[in-house]
């Protein structure tokens, strides 16, 4: 039989508590299933105590322990294989640029210059000056002349500085050559702007860093008086052929030791060559490099190496960018008949 009056109420569990008495309010019984994983570890309060009888369980690894290697690309993802990509780049150039330095090196893709020879040992007479056995076509077509400005057939054979000077441009470690920028008395250089205007062009080629400068043996310095290691000197058509002989009936332009001059032909000052295949400025520079190059000891001229590629300066693009066409002139020269063809180019270093 019931008994009347209140139902006796079950034992309520003690309340559940943190570590600082605070009551936890856990009405789902969650917490003593919580990951105890997520629990802070215990250590002994005793580190000298005896292990022996404990057990301690490790996880299982799912993955090997990483390698250095492995670490240092987990570390640095992408850059990792960046790295040593950027690393093989840079000492590709550092080698191209110590390469670039030796004139005697044919850089992949760049022309070659030759062999330099010693300062103290340059020929005398005429350098670069045409050559052959007579035995050439009659129209000698790759040696015409192009239409153009007049020119002076004849000067008087004497020459006049041009005034001025420049700082050394270059670096020079075995040569600083000091050069004078002369014009042949009878050449009237109105139009090409006067005598500073020719001698500022030759200045601003030798100084540009694609010109002989890039090479750090070399500088240029011009002066207006005192002693000088040669004169470049812009002159008539008859005292050019004197000076650099006519043997090919080719106009061209030469470095006659004999006289210490860089004798650059005035008629292909005004005029260029078809053969060259440029405008009248690239011309202009090419003749002022390819001449001074014979004067610092470049004395022998190049063929074309890279069919389809840039000529090289020594080259003597005058007469031809084929080999063939050169071969032609100069049977017994250094130019092979082999087909090659290669496009202008007025710079030793065009990559400069």
């Amino acid at each position: 039989m019931a008994t009347s009056g209140a139902q006796a109420k079950p034992d309520s569990p003690a309340p559940r508590r943190d570590r600082d008495g605070v009551e936890i309010y856990d009405p789902l019984g969650l917490y003593d299933q919580q990951d105890r994983s997520h629990q802070p570890l215990r250590a002994s309060w005793d580190p000298t105590a005896s292990t022996e009888g404990r057990t301690r369980d490790r996880p299982e690894r799912s993955v090997k322990k990483q390698s250095a290697l492995g670490r240092f690309v987990s570390t640095y993802g992408w850059r990792a294989y960046a790295l040593p990509v950027l690393f093989a780049v840079t000492v590709l150039v550092v080698v191209d640029a110590v390469r670039g330095s030796d004139p005697a090196t044919n850089i992949s893709g760049m022309p070659g210059l030759g062999h330099l020879s010693p300062r103290g040992t340059m020929n005398n007479g005429i350098i670069g000056g045409p050559t052959g056995d007579g035995h050439f076509p009659t129209d000698l077509p790759t040696g015409a002349l192009p239409e153009g400005g007049s020119f002076a057939e004849t000067g008087t054979g004497t020459w006049h500085v041009v005034p001025g000077s420049t700082p050394q441009v270059g670096t020079g470690t075995d040569s600083v050559f000091r050069y004078t920028v002369e014009i042949e008395d009878g050449v009237d250089t109105a139009a090409l702007g006067g005598d500073e205007s020719v001698a500022k062009l030759i200045d601003t080629t030798l100084a540009n860093p694609k010109s002989w400068t890039h090479d750090q043996k070399f500088a240029f310095r011009r002066v207006d008086q005192g002693d000088t290691d040669f004169r470049v000197s812009l002159t008539s058509r008859e005292s050019s052929r004197k000076a650099c002989g006519f043997e090919i009936p080719i106009d061209s332009s030469c470095y006659n030791a004999d006289i210490g001059r860089v004798v650059l032909s005035e008629v292909r000052w005004v005029r260029g060559a078809i053969a060259f295949e440029g405008d009248i400025g690239s011309y202009r520079q090419y003749q002022i490099n390819h001449e001074v190059g014979h004067a610092i000891g470049y004395h022998q001229h190049q063929p074309c190496e890279i069919d389809g590629g840039l000529a090289p300066v020594m080259m003597q693009q005058t007469f031809g960018t084929k080999n063939n066409d050169i071969a032609t002139l100069e049977p017994d020269g250094v130019v092979p008949m082999d087909g090659k063809r290669c496009r202008f180019n007025p710079w030793p270093y065009p990559r400069g």
